[in-house]
């Protein structure tokens, strides 16, 4: 029996960072090389950007909608981000780590903080940073879909989220876009193989010791 076709529980990873450090590019990244991860849609109150799609890109909800969502306990975690809600609905995720597959998630240290409270040793954790603030602002102008403001409200929050590293399981920082993304494929690689959610080897084991 090869080790691919062994029983195990999916995993969810978590890619957070501060805006423009590159999170959402390697998240990108990593679903067009690994098949065997799937990104979580969240909810959100904002409006649709150029070229989102509903229910890929996020699920755009009212505020009041949100809010029962919150009441009933649909979500792993929500957070308020620049004066909108996002969440992250709970029943597609677990469906799917039971079933074995893993789940991605692009989110920040509020969400992240509330997702290990839920999901225990389900999560694992990367925390990306840019290789300097100067190349943060950078990043941040180059995208050109945020005004001066909204920039300068970045970057002045930049430093609060990044006082946050140290509640990650690991970090990574983002100079050259490859070679962090390897290193992220490295974690997960890791991660997939822990004892504790590889749910068949016990069984396997037993077929050994007969």
């Amino acid at each position: 029996m090869s080790n691919d076709a062994i029983q195990r529980r999916g995993l969810m990873l978590v890619l957070s960072s501060p805006s423009g450090a590159g999170k959402t590019t390697l998240a990108r990244k990593l679903l067009a090389v690994d098949s065997g991860i799937t990104m979580s849609v969240s909810v959100t109150t904002r409006s649709p950007r150029k070229g989102e799609q509903e229910g890929k890109d996020y699920f755009f909800v009212s505020s009041g909608m949100f809010s029962q969502m919150v009441s009933s306990g649909a979500f792993l975690e929500h957070a308020l981000v620049f004066d909108h809600r996002y969440g992250t609905p709970r029943e597609p995720v677990m469906l799917a780590l039971a079933e074995g597959h893993d789940v991605l998630f692009d989110i920040d240290w509020q969400g992240t903080q509330q997702l290990r409270q839920q999901a225990g040793d389900d999560l694992v954790s990367i925390f990306v940073l840019p290789p300097s603030h100067s190349e943060l602002e950078r990043r941040l102008r180059a995208r050109a879909q945020d005004a001066d403001a909204v920039v300068a409200a970045r970057m002045a929050r930049a430093s609060n989220e990044i006082s946050h590293w140290a509640e990650y399981d690991y970090v990574v920082i983002n100079d050259d876009v490859d070679a962090a993304l390897e290193k992220i494929r490295t974690i997960l690689a890791a991660e997939r193989m822990k004892r504790g959610r590889q749910t068949g080897i016990p069984s396997f084991v037993g077929t050994l010791m007969r």
